[in-house]
């Protein structure tokens, strides 16, 4: 299954990413990304807080030291799925390799499904987003679609914290809470995302 599950309000949607403390720092400051931040670089945005957790090992791994939580528009969001181009080539989805890689070259966003994550980070039998921006897709995230950025690095801590301390219910209730997020139908069939009528429950 391939569910976008998501912190987000009627117009906005929270989505996370993990830097230095070089590029976090001044971004942080100044309310949006300013440099070191590269625009010319791709940038990948993760709605899942727990995947977030597991690419940046609860903020330890170099690089990675502060988690932002990006609140963005939830049409910006949308306007970058609909331009997507799946990073895997799907011979469901492509008529051939060839027509994928011309697709993956003209598109400015990327979507990729990897395994969503559990409290310990395990991998789980469904499947998370994450979006890769470039080119004009970076400028608008930065420019149009950006409506706060907060340090959640404490939280990320916090709730590590307990889990090493074998609180798990406690570091459960930290979480941020998500849930299903309503794409459009057009744009879920476009990143290939479940179809709600194939979908079945999960703990």
């Amino acid at each position: 299954m391939r569910q976008i599950r998501a912190s987000y309000t009627p117009d906005t949607i929270t989505v996370y990413q993990a830097y230095p403390p070089e590029i976090a720092r001044p971004s942080l400051a100044a309310g949006r990304f300013v440099p070191p931040f590269k625009r010319e670089r791709m940038t990948w945005i993760k709605p899942s807080f727990l995947w977030m957790m597991y690419r940046c090992g609860w903020a330890t791994k170099p690089g990675q030291e502060t988690v932002l939580a990006v609140e963005i528009t939830r049409a910006g969001f949308e306007q970058a799925l609909a331009q997507a181009c799946l990073s895997h080539h799907d011979p469901d989805r492509h008529t051939s390799r060839e027509e994928w890689s011309r697709q993956l070259k003209a598109s400015p966003v990327r979507v990729q499904w990897d395994p969503e994550r559990s409290l310990h980070l395990g991998a789980l039998p469904y499947r998370s987003i994450q979006v890769g921006l470039s080119g004009s897709a970076v400028h608008q995230y930065v420019d149009e679609w950006l409506v706060s950025l907060t340090d959640v690095t404490p939280l990320a801590q916090e709730i590590h914290t307990h889990l090493r301390a074998g609180n798990e219910t406690t570091a459960r209730t930290q979480l941020p809470q998500e849930a299903k997020y309503p794409l459009p139908a057009p744009i879920a069939t476009h990143i290939n995302a479940t179809n709600p009528r194939e979908s079945r429950p999960h703990t």
